[in-house]
């Protein structure tokens, strides 16, 4: 028989990061021994805390049966102390919280509970892929808006035109960013929250998945600014190196919770009850969040001394652990990555986690992305490579 694909998958492009994986494979498999920092994925442990929290969960749970589409009272409660003890923001735990299986799927479902076919999602680039793919699954349209140096890698939404700004009911935002690593100051979050207001558009702020791995200043959460049309995205994959574990939650609006809320219970079966046990301890500590913080930053202290020797412009942001690494005069991301390749290190292309915006350019283009996730020695050696390779010479 014949099997057609939906246009949505025949016609997607492929994940990004599925492609760097498969890069990597590639070169493992001529022998090549790689330092891979292509995919935002740590590799060092969950604490073990955390580990006997899960244990002792699933001990806790042997009979639970499916788990609550929305989190256990006692998880939603966990992530609103979190939010209370790190922000002062307050948010009701049986209203404005609802568990995600991470990050991800909460991102990419989100729009569904907004979407109408044709409906505009405004979304940066560079950006999490999932930001558009869930726009477009949902039948909207993604608008997308540059992130550049000249404005701080900041959204400069006052140039969005209003013909984009009457049909659009979302914006993502992302900060701490993902690549760049900046941070958006409360002026500009102020400004945000009026402006999306003027136009009645929601704010979907996927700020929690890097809000706790910062180096020079705690970054301000949107819902210390507003709550009204504002919807929050916190993982802890990354402060926890939890990525496995598919742990998250979403607060803000309640009516945007419970949209949420209605798209989850018709997709999947919520978070597994003893994953949350894990996730209520991990939530409850910042003292492994602040060791985390600590090997980004030796990690950091490793790395961008040899990217400078080997030539290229500065690149240290103000979070997260990327680095957003602009490639030579002359050069794209694409030629840059290929050099890097050539000694066994893996970056991603800033292309590949790009789209192209209205004037007809990609950002990404001249650009590299670094994720520091390689242990300490191995980003020694990746240093130690650079050192004996003149890149862009």
């Amino acid at each position: 028989m014949e099997i057609r694909l939906s246009d949505r998958i025949a016609k997607g492009a492929a994940y990004a990061f599925d492609e760097v994986d498969r890069q990597v494979a590639a070169l493992r498999a001529s022998g090549v021994q790689v330092i891979d920092f292509g995919v935002g994925d740590p590799k060092s442990p969950t604490p073990r805390f955390v580990v006997d929290a899960l244990v002792q969960g699933a001990e806790r749970e042997r009979t639970s049966g499916y788990p609550s589409y929305i989190g256990a009272r006692w998880y939603r409660e966990a992530c609103a102390n979190y939010l209370q003890r790190e922000y002062s923001v307050t948010v009701n735990p049986e209203t404005e919280v609802v568990a995600t299986i991470g990050a991800k799927e909460a991102v990419f479902h989100f729009p569904l509970a907004i979407l109408n076919p044709g409906d505009v999602v405004i979304c940066p680039s560079p950006g999490y892929p999932p930001y558009k793919t869930g726009t477009r699954f949902a039948g909207g349209q993604p608008y997308f808006v540059p992130l550049l140096p000249q404005n701080n890698f900041l959204i400069d939404f006052a140039k969005i035109p209003q013909e984009v700004c009457r049909q659009a009911r979302i914006i993502w935002t992302n900060y701490p960013n993902s690549p760049s690593g900046a941070i958006a100051p409360r002026s500009w979050l102020e400004e945000l929250a009026h402006w999306a207001r003027q136009h009645n558009i929601i704010i979907a702020a996927d700020e929690g998945c890097y809000c706790d791995l910062w180096f020079t200043e705690k970054p301000i959460s949107i819902l210390e600014i507003a709550r009204d049309g504002v919807i929050a995205f916190y993982s802890l994959s990354k402060r926890s190196n939890m990525t496995g574990y598919r742990a998250g939650f979403c607060a803000g609006d309640a009516r945007l919770i419970a949209a949420l809320r209605a798209v989850k219970t018709n997709i999947d079966s919520g978070t597994p009850t003893f994953i949350q046990h894990a996730a209520v301890a991990a939530l409850a500590d910042q003292a492994h969040v602040e060791a985390l913080r600590a090997e980004y930053a030796r990690k950091r202290q490793i790395i961008l001394p040899a990217l400078a020797a080997a030539g290229l412009p500065p690149c240290a942001g103000a979070a997260t652990f990327y680095l957003w690494q602009r490639a030579p005069d002359g050069m794209t991301g694409l030629e840059l990555a290929r050099k890097f390749l050539e000694v066994g290190i893996v970056v991603t292309p800033g292309a590949m986690i790009s789209d192209v915006v209205a004037d007809g350019s990609n950002p990404g283009v001249p650009y590299v992305r670094f994720a520091l996730v390689p242990d300490v020695g191995e980003v020694e050696e990746a240093a130690r490579r650079m050192g004996v390779k003149e890149f862009v010479r």
